[in-house]
This record gives C-alpha cells, structure tokens and sequence, in this order.
C-alpha cells in the first residue's frame, strides 16, 4: 500500500491540529490496534494507531472502537503514564515513517515530563513503543527480542534507538542538481525502481505516476535525455508543491470497475487510464478510514464465509464426478439396438439353432445386403431362452437409459443450482446475507438445521437503487429473494432482468404502469450485470422482459425461473453507476 513516508507527512500536517489537546480516553481494541481519543476546544478527535502487517497506520477516525471487556496490559499502561497528558508536538524525521508524539504528563511523584509515544509504520515491522523522559523503552505494544532480531532490540528498560535509516533523497529539501546527480550514478533500470532506490518515504504508485507523466505512458529506462529529464524534475516538483500546500492535495482512492479496493494516494492518479477508478477523498483521515473499512469488511465477510465456499465447491465437484460417472454409463447403453436386434435375429431362426450351440450364424436381415453375422449363445439356455436374455439386456437398457437421462438432468440443475449460491456468496455484504444462504441450503437439504445456534438474523431488504430519471429498481440478494421480488413482489407491467446464460440476480424496474425510458432499462441492464457472475467481463449480455412473461417450473429449485417474449442488451458492469443509483432507504416506494 501507499503509506509511505511522504503520505505519513501529510497525516502529521493533518494532526497538528490536535497539538495543545489532552488525551481524554485510551482503547485497544485489538492486538494490532490502539485509538487515543484527544479533547481540545472542538470537542473529541479520535486517531487510530494500527500496526498491522498489510494495515499500518495513524489518522484521525471517525469510527467507534468496540472497547474489549478486559483491556490488554499495553492499553492499561498507556492509560497510566499518558492518560490526561497534553500533547506538545508531533515529530518525523524527513520522510521517514515514523511519527513521535510528545506528551506532557505527570508521573507517579507528581513530577511534570515528556513521554514520547514513536509509532514506527513500517509493514511487518511496525510498532508503537513509549518511551520516558530519559529516552528508555517503558513498553511497546508488539516486543522485539533475540530470537525475532538480533540487530535491533525493542524491550522494556532498553534504551530507544532508531530503525537504520539509508542515505537517500528527502523531498522537503531536496535540490534539482541533487536529484538529477542521484539518476546519473544510477544503472539502467526502470525510471520507477530508480526512484524507489533513490528517493525517501516514495511509494511504487507514486514513483510509477512520475515515470508514466515522463515518458507520456510509455517505460522510460534510465539515463534520461534532457526532455525527460525536464519533465520528471516537473513532476517531482508537483509532488513537493502538494506536500508543502496541503491546498493542492488531492487524496485520490484507487479501485477496479468492480469495487476492489486497490491502493491511494495524496496526488492525482492518471497511470491506469480507465482501467483503474478514482475517488477523492477529503482529508487523509477520510480516505483512511473509507478505504481500509470497505478492505476490512471484505476481508471479514470472506473469512466468516470461508466455510461456505469450501462446502460449496466441494459439492459442485462431487456432483460434476457423479454426473460424469453417468454419461459413461449411458454411452454404454447405446448398445441397446444391438441386443433387440440379436434378439430378432435368434428369433427368427430358431428351427436353425439347437440347445447347446455356442454360437448361432443367421443372415441379418436388416442390412439389405443380409451378411451372414455370429450371434453368441450361452450353451446354458434353448435358442428361445437366448432370445429372451437378449430382449432382457434391451429392456434393461432402456430402462438404464431413461433413468440415467433423468439423473444426468437433475444433477446439472443441481451444479447450476449449487453455482448460484456460491455467485451469491460472492456478492454477500454483510452477516445477515450469509446467514440467510445457509439457512437456504438447510431448507434445500445440504446443511444440517442448527437447532442449538442462534437464530438467523432478520433478512435485509432488496438493494435499492433510482434510475436517473426516477424509476424505482430492485435487486436480489438471493436466491430466496430472487424469488420473492420476481413472483410475489413484481407487478406484471414491471421489467424482469436477469444475464443471459450467467449467474446473477433477479432485477425488477418498477414502471408503476408507465412506459419506462431506454436510460432507465440501460441503468437496470448495467444493475443486472454488475451483480452476476459476468461482473468482470466487458460485455455482458442481459435479457429483459415484462415480469408477466416469468414463470416458475414446477419443483425447482428456489431462483430457477423460465421466461419468454424477451429482449437482450450487451452492458458493460459499472461499479462506479451501482455506487451512485443506489440509496439507502429499502423501504422506499412499494413495499417487498
């Protein structure tokens, strides 16, 4: 991620205006975790402290920590020597990612001190140690000893020394004869691996943003000529221009047109062109907090239906193996006319044969040449006996075949079936959704009823989302309320939606008896595709018609619809669309 020293600077700038506040409230809410709440004229300002390995990080918060019913012994002595202390200043070394915070407070004589809380954000190796007026470590929330390094101690007692800090370019007071000396003695590399050997607190995305305004998007090798030398020196200075004018920040959230969260960063992102879409953000706090909460809750939706996933593909496989089984059995059945045939055959010249004949040589008069053929006999049976066992490997076989053809149909309607869930899992937001898919398969018979376990949470509504020119737009979340939206909620004037030949949800465009506009049924196209299995493709095609013309077969299972009298669109999935069509309000309109 884009952390990097340069942005940290920028946090440091945004935190200033706490310096002069007392710290009024100390949480710890996970092991990697740590909010100070500071109280100043404007009321309370929380900032979160993570140093968590893929999550490090300082900003102002505007979330509520869930406190822990026993604090963690680091928290409880934070809350001993700093709660109540004034913040004085907040340091950092150049662009270094470290911040110290220095904080006035009184110790246990009464005696006033600065205790220094350094919050070293550095990936795997990130900490945050308070350390007394006389520069030793009092603790840390994550201790280093010998067996995790042997080059840099972190233990209570010992005195605090800095991480090993490489001789490399600092932005704040950097020179052009500097920068350009620094890309002249370096090899013929990438210009952006250059800049992340050469420049302090720069992070991939932004050496790649400068290597991609030099070289106009195409790669650009060191040494440089004197044109793209003007021009990275350009671009360099545009990022000095937004680290000292907060005014020309631009904190710019990156993610995919499918909502993955990708990266950020405190200056305009143009690298990706319209692969990548950007938001801004107004402040780092508000970019922190938005990006690594959506990453978060996707992370932990994914984890809490881990379980699911795993179930749910080990199913489709086991399924797909014993419809595979079946198709072979089938093919073996094609042998069928071949046994009534013989059947015939013995039949027809039973004067000719005799018990015990091993074999019986009859013209086949079904081929119009009438070859003579061999029939084999068991020895065992009279001519007429051997006749019949051959009528009885036909009847037998046909049996096999039609029960086989019915097996091989319902087990691919049970794949389709089993796939649809798992595209709807794909696609849960929240606890109650996976909830809800479980109870689902309980219903269906895959998963066991959990009689002892909590109850289920109360089903969330269908997504809902206006059109831009009004229209009211529905999408299941499942295949449950697939079903409901589709045949009990839908009036029959309504538009029906769904992917052609892909897993999604159902759509419903309410007309309320109005003609609906070519925008509104694009906009509900795009719903459509965005939230199916083809959300990542480029063209995904969308049938849509009257929810008059949808009809529900007989015994299948829940989401399984059939339709007629149908139109088809090719859409391109947009997240960014999803995003903006959609409100928060469930309820509104005609009730689900």
């Amino acid at each position: 991620m884009a952390l990097d020293g340069a942005f940290l600077y920028c946090i440091r700038q945004d935190l200033q205006s706490l310096i002069g506040s007392r710290i009024d409230k100390i949480y710890q809410p996970s092991r990697d975790e740590l909010v100070l709440s500071f109280r100043g004229r404007n009321g309370a300002t929380r900032v979160l402290f993570s140093t968590a390995a893929d999550a490090a990080r300082i900003h102002i918060t505007n979330t509520t920590p869930e406190n822990p019913a026993k604090p963690p012994m680091f928290c409880m002595l934070l809350r001993k020597h700093i709660s109540g202390g004034k913040l004085e200043d907040i340091e950092q070394d150049g662009l270094e990612r470290i911040l110290r915070f220095r904080i006035r407070a009184n110790n246990e004589m009464g005696d006033s001190i600065v205790l220094t809380l350094v919050c070293e954000m550095m990936g795997r190796f990130s900490n945050i140690i308070l350390v007394n007026e006389h520069g030793r470590i009092i603790d840390s929330i994550r201790r280093v000893d010998e067996d995790l390094s042997r080059v840099r101690l972190v233990l209570p007692a010992l005195e605090y020394a800095s991480p090993p800090r490489e001789d490399r370019i600092c932005l704040l007071n950097c020179t052009n004869e500097d920068i350009l000396h620094g890309l002249l003695s370096s090899p013929p590399i990438a210009l952006a691996k250059s800049v992340i050997r050469l420049f302090e607190g720069i992070s991939p995305v932004v050496a790649r943003e400068w290597e991609f305004f030099t070289g106009h998007g195409a790669p650009v090798t060191l040494p440089l000529s004197d044109e793209l030398q003007s021009r990275f020196l350009f671009a360099v200075h545009q990022t000095q221009d937004a680290l000292f004018n907060p005014e020309n920040r631009h904190y710019t959230i990156l993610k995919t047109k499918e909502g993955q969260l990708k990266d950020f960063s405190f200056i305009p992102i143009h690298q990706y062109g319209s692969v990548m879409l950007t938001a801004e953000a107004a402040s780092s706090g508000e970019l922190l907090d938005s990006f690594y909460a959506q990453r978060d809750h996707f992370a932990r939706m994914h984890q809490r239906a881990n379980d699911l996933f795993r179930f749910l593909l080990n199913t489709s496989e086991r399924i797909k193996k014993r419809i595979a089984n079946q198709k072979q059995e089938l093919i073996a059945c094609d042998s069928m006319e071949d046994d009534r045939r013989k059947g015939d055959l013995i039949s027809a010249n039973l004067y000719r044969m005799q018990r015990g004949d091993i074999t019986a040589k009859v013209e086949d008069f079904y081929d119009e040449a009438c070859p003579v053929v061999e029939i084999p006999l068991d020895v065992r049976l009279t001519p007429a006996q051997n006749a019949q066992m051959y009528y009885k490997k036909y009847r037998k076989a046909c049996t096999a075949r039609k029960k086989l053809t019915e097996l091989i149909d319902a087990g691919e309607k049970e794949v389709e079936y089993i796939d649809s869930v798992f595209d709807a899992l794909t696609r849960a937001e929240c606890e109650s959704d996976i909830a809800q898919l479980r109870l689902e398969l309980t219903e269906q018979g895959y998963l066991r009823e959990n009689r002892k376990g909590p109850k289920p949470p109360k089903p969330m509504q269908p997504m809902h989302f206006i059109s831009t020119d009004g229209f009211d737009i529905f999408v299941g979340r499942n295949n449950k309320q697939n079903d409901q939206l589709t045949l009990r909620f839908a009036e029959k004037a309504d538009i029906w939606l769904h992917t052609q030949l892909v897993h999604g949800a159902h759509v419903i465009l309410v007309t309320e008896g109005k003609t609906p506009s070519d925008q509104a049924i694009e906009e509900a196209c795009i719903l459509a595709a965005y939230f199916s299995k083809g959300r990542d493709s480029a063209q995904v095609k969308v049938d849509y018609c009257n929810a008059k013309f949808v009809k529900k077969p007989a015994g299948a299972r829940p989401g399984m619809v059939i339709y007629t009298n149908y139109q088809s669109a090719f859409v391109t999935p947009d997240a960014s669309l999803a995003e903006k069509l959609r409100i928060n309000d469930d309820a509104h309109g005609r009730t689900t």
